[in-house]
């Protein structure tokens, strides 16, 4: 997977390690949350600098945009996916894995290849082995993943009346959650949980678009799941 034997074995081993797996004691040193850490930084680095280069002539926008699309925690689970990672995070530990845990260990790694070989070789393994092999770097030029603008454009123009409410704030591996729902003309046709609010929105927005036969299935991100239950609490 890697192209090479990395010195630093346990470094890379860290990267696939989750909280959960550890405990307390054992917290800050011995999970791959500091590793993901810097590799965010570092993946988000060199995929701005891939797109500055790629697209000489294109506006601060397009380019945020892109990169967002890329990075997001969506497109690396499935990537993370794709490249295997399961296996090792299934190897490394005994909790149930999650689509968050997907990207997260492909992160992790982007910061341990880092610290083993430095920016420059990093940002070549990112470049031939991820965002050339696992990305259609075209597509996402015209591919809209905004769910929310879309369906509020949607009912705009059909003399829709559309809603988001927040159904509860809970606590998930020590972070606030939330569980956001979508009512077009009063009726509940989405909901979604995620660590941040907005993320949710979209997430939510997206499976409203299929409810209500805007978007095909097919159409879907693979990694959004269909809708779990989570008890609803106050906001």
């Amino acid at each position: 997977m890697l192209g090479f034997t990395p010195a630093y074995l346990n470094l890379f081993k860290l990267a696939f390690y989750h909280k959960s797996t550890f405990s307390a004691g054992d917290y800050a040193i011995s999970n791959n949350e500091r590793l993901e850490f810097l590799g965010d930084a570092v993946l988000s680095t060199i995929v701005a600098e891939y797109l500055f280069t790629k697209y000489p002539n294109s506006d601060e926008g397009f380019l945020t945009k892109m990169r967002s699309k890329i990075v997001k925690r969506q497109s690396l689970d499935e990537i993370a996916d794709r490249m295997g990672l399961d296996l090792f995070l299934t190897n490394y530990n005994q909790t149930r894995l999650s689509k968050s845990m997907l990207g997260n260990a492909l992160e992790a790694l982007v910061g341990a290849i880092y610290i083993e070989v430095g920016y420059n070789r990093t940002k070549h393994y990112v470049i031939r082995r991820i965002l050339r092999r696992y990305l259609n770097i075209h597509e996402l030029e015209s591919f809209d993943d905004n769910y929310k603008s879309q369906l509020l454009e949607w009912c705009q123009k059909n003399g829709r009346q559309i809603d988001y409410k927040v159904l509860a704030k809970y606590k998930s591996d020590k972070r606030d959650k939330f569980k956001v729902a979508v009512y077009v003309d009063g009726k509940k046709v989405g909901t979604a949980d995620d660590f941040n609010k907005k993320s949710a929105e979209q997430l939510a927005s997206e499976r409203a678009m299929v409810s209500l036969h805007i978007l095909d299935r097919e159409g879907m991100s693979a990694s959004v799941p269909d809708d779990e239950d989570e008890p609803e609490a106050n906001a």
